[in-house]
C-alpha cells in the first residue's frame, strides 16, 4: 500500500470516528466560537473543502497499481451590500490546489478519468469575479476570471458518482472546443435570466485561451494565447415540485477559434455542439427518493474528438434505517470516437501489418455508495468498470476494473 493510500485510509477512519460538533454543524471546524457567524453578518463568507480519491486498478488496463489524488479549495465571498452599500453585489475569490497521480493516465490508459479530482496538479487562481443581482432577482450578471462550467452545462446529481464523465459535465463539451470547467478559469461575462418561475436562460461570452491551462500561467490571468471567443446558450426547465423535482437543460455553443481538422489535413474555422441534460425524481417515499438522469451531446466530425456522448444513471437518496442522507448511485456512459480518427488509426495499423480491430469508443460502468458520516463529511466507496479503455489512444487494451474511495469534507 502506498504512503498516500495509507494516509487517505487513516484520514477516513479518523473523520468517521469524529463526533459531530452539533446536530446542524455543516463544517468540520464549526463556527469558530461564533466568529464565522459574525463574519457572515459583516458580509464575509469564508469557505474551504477537501476531496481525495484513492483508487486501485485491480484488473485489465495497461498495468495494475494504485493512485491517490486530492484537491484543496479555499476562498471567500464578499457581500458588498453589507460591506460598501452596493446592493445586490458580491465579489468572489477562489484558489485551488491539486496533487497526486491519476489512475486513468498512469495505469488504465483511458479517456474518461476514474478520478474526478485529477487534472491540473498544482495550485492556481480559479476565480476573481464580481456578481450583480438585478430586476428583483430575475437577472444575474457575473464578470471576471472564472470557470465557464460554473454557470453552464452542469449536472449536480452526477456528482453522486466519482468518474469525471458523470461529475459534473459531459467531457465532450470541454474536449471538443474551448469550453472549460472548474478549476480552469478564463475571462468572461455570464448572464442568467429567469423567464418564469420554472424557466431559466443562461448565456454569455467567454475567452478561449489554452495557455491559461498550463502550470506556468496558474497565477497569470492576463497571459497571452487567446484564440477566440466562446458563445453558449442554455435553456433550463425546472419544475421545482416538492415531491418530484427535476431539471431539463437544452444547450448549444459556438467557439470561433480556428482548430485542426480531426483525421484530415487543414483547419476548420469555428467549433460548435449541442447538448441535452435531464434529471427527474421519479419516486418519493418516507423521506427517501429515486432520481434518474441522462445526458446526450452531439458534435461535428470536422472538429470533435468525441462526436457523440450518451449517459444514464440512477441515484437513490436514503438507504438503510438511520441513513436517510446516504446515497446509492449507478451510471453508464459512452463516448464515441470521431469516425475520421478511428479510420486513420485502423489504416495505420493495416499498413504496419497489424490486423487487430480497434474500438470505436469507450464505455464506463460505475457503482457508488455515499455515506454521509457527518453533514460536513462524505465517504464514498466506488467501483468502476472501463470497457475498451484504449479507444482514444488507438490501441487494444483489456477492459479494466478499478475500486476506490472518495473522501469529501467541508472545513
Amino acid at each position: 500500500m502506498s504512503v498516500r493510500l495509507a494516509l487517505t485510509a487513516t484520514l477516513a477512519v479518523a473523520f468517521a470516528a469524529a463526533p459531530a460538533l452539533a446536530d446542524d454543524a455543516t463544517t468540520m471546524a464549526g463556527d469558530w466560537g461564533g466568529a464565522r457567524t459574525r463574519l457572515v453578518a459583516a458580509g464575509v463568507t469564508l469557505r474551504a473543502d477537501y476531496v481525495s480519491e484513492t483508487f486501485d486498478a485491480v484488473q485489465g488496463g495497461l498495468r495494475h497499481g494504485a493512485a491517490y489524488t486530492d484537491q484543496f479549495r479555499f476562498g471567500a465571498d464578499f457581500d458588498m451590500g453589507r460591506l460598501a452599500g452596493w446592493s445586490g453585489t458580491t465579489l468572489h475569490l477562489t484558489f485551488n490546489d491539486r496533487s497526486g497521480k491519476g489512475l486513468s493516465s498512469s495505469y488504465i490508459g483511458n479517456r474518461l478519468p476514474v478520478q474526478e479530482a485529477y487534472g491540473g496538479q498544482y495550485a492556481k487562481l480559479t476565480e476573481a469575479s464580481i456578481e450583480q443581482n438585478l430586476a428583483d432577482g430575475r437577472l444575474d450578471l457575473r464578470a471576471g476570471f472564472f470557470a465557464m462550467g460554473n454557470d453552464l452545462g452542469g449536472m449536480a446529481l452526477g456528482c453522486n458518482l466519482v468518474n469525471a464523465a458523470f461529475c459534473a459535465h459531459p467531457l465532450s463539451l470541454s474536449g471538443d472546443s474551448g469550453w472549460y470547467n472548474y478549476p480552469n478559469a478564463r475571462w468572461g461575462l455570464a448572464v442568467r435570466y429567469r423567464l418564469g418561475a420554472d424557466l431559466l436562460l443562461r448565456t454569455g461570452l467567454y475567452q478561449v485561451n489554452p495557455s491559461l491551462g498550463t502550470k506556468g500561467n496558474a497565477f497569470k490571468p492576463f497571459a497571452k494565447g487567446t484564440t477566440g471567443v466562446m458563445a453558449p446558450l442554455e435553456l433550463e426547465y425546472d419544475p421545482g415540485a416538492a415531491t418530484s423535482p427535476g431539471h431539463y437543460k437544452l444547450g448549444v455553443y459556438y467557439d470561433n477559434s480556428r482548430a485542426a481538422r480531426q483525421g484530415e489535413s487543414g483547419t476548420v474555422k469555428g467549433r460548435y455542439g449541442a447538448y441535452v441534460l435531464a434529471d427527474q425524481t421519479v419516486l418519493s417515499y418516507g423521506g427517501h427518493s429515486l432520481a434518474v438522469f441522462g445526458q446526450y451531446t452531439q458534435n461535428p466530425k470536422a472538429s470533435a474528438q468525441i462526436t457523440r456522448w450518451e449517459a444514464l444513471g440512477l441515484v437513490q437518496s436514503g438507504t438503510f434505517r438511520g441513513h436517510d442522507a446516504d446515497t446509492i448511485a449507478v451510471g453508464i456512459v459512452h463516448a464515441e470516437l470521431n469516425a475520421h480518427l478511428h479510420q486513420v488509426a485502423e489504416e495505420e495499423m493495416a499498413s504496419a501489418d497489424s490486423y487487430a480491430a480497434l474500438p470505436a469508443g469507450e464505455t464506463v460502468l460505475e457503482l457508488s455508495y455515499g455515506w454521509q458520516v457527518q453533514r460536513w463529511l462524505i465517504l464514498r466507496p466506488d467501483v468502476q468498470y472501463v470497457i475498451d479503455p484504449g479507444a482514444f489512444s488507438s490501441r487494444v487494451t483489456p477492459n479494466a476494473l478499478a475500486i476506490g474511495l472518495q473522501v469529501k469534507s467541508q472545513f
